[in-house]
């Protein structure tokens, strides 16, 4: 929610980056602002929220990198990534998570400058490191997913069936 809505004047959190919260490797503090979070959303009548952040921080100028929960650590990113959908979701707010899957880097990753960003991961790489926080949140009971930007293999990520059915869907 942001202040830009008069009648949200006054009634704004100012939450820690999602990125900071994990590095605290505290799963405790990660569960009590996810419960908070939720709790704040459901006071202002939202029914979801564009979060957690699941992307795997492979360089330090990714734009967005502060959002993630998962920060270069796939196993930190698994543990808090479950504990915030549960908390969130205890208010009775469904989580989105975001962005599937191999997104890391904001420059050109929707081509308006005629080029786009494109993603190539190896199976065990992507087994290994991209997708154990994706698999934690699902099992978790996330309920939403939101594509990432890029491409994969030369195809838009919201077009990838390989990624969306087969693996989204079919293996996790």
């Amino acid at each position: 929610f942001r202040e830009l809505w008069t009648p949200m004047i006054g009634t704004v959190t100012c939450w820690p980056s999602q990125l900071s919260l994990a590095s605290t490797f505290d799963v405790a503090s990660m569960a009590t602002f996810a419960e908070a979070l939720g709790g704040e959303f459901k006071r202002k009548g939202a029914n979801a929220i564009l979060g957690p952040t699941l992307d795997l921080v492979r360089s330090p100028h990714g734009g967005r990198s502060f959002e993630s929960l998962a920060g270069e650590d796939p196993y930190l990113g698994s543990k808090m990534a479950r504990e915030y959908v549960k908390g969130v979701q205890s208010q009775g707010i469904f989580t989105v998570a975001k962005h599937w899957i191999f997104y890391n880097q904001e420059t050109n990753r929707m081509g308006r400058t005629g080029i786009h960003a494109n993603s190539i991961v190896d199976e065990q790489t992507a087994f290994e490191l991209y997708y154990p926080p994706w698999e934690a949140a699902i099992d978790a009971g996330l309920s939403a997913v939101m594509c990432s930007y890029n491409k994969i293999e030369g195809v838009p990520a919201c077009s990838s069936g390989k990624y969306l059915k087969g693996i989204l869907k079919g293996k996790l």
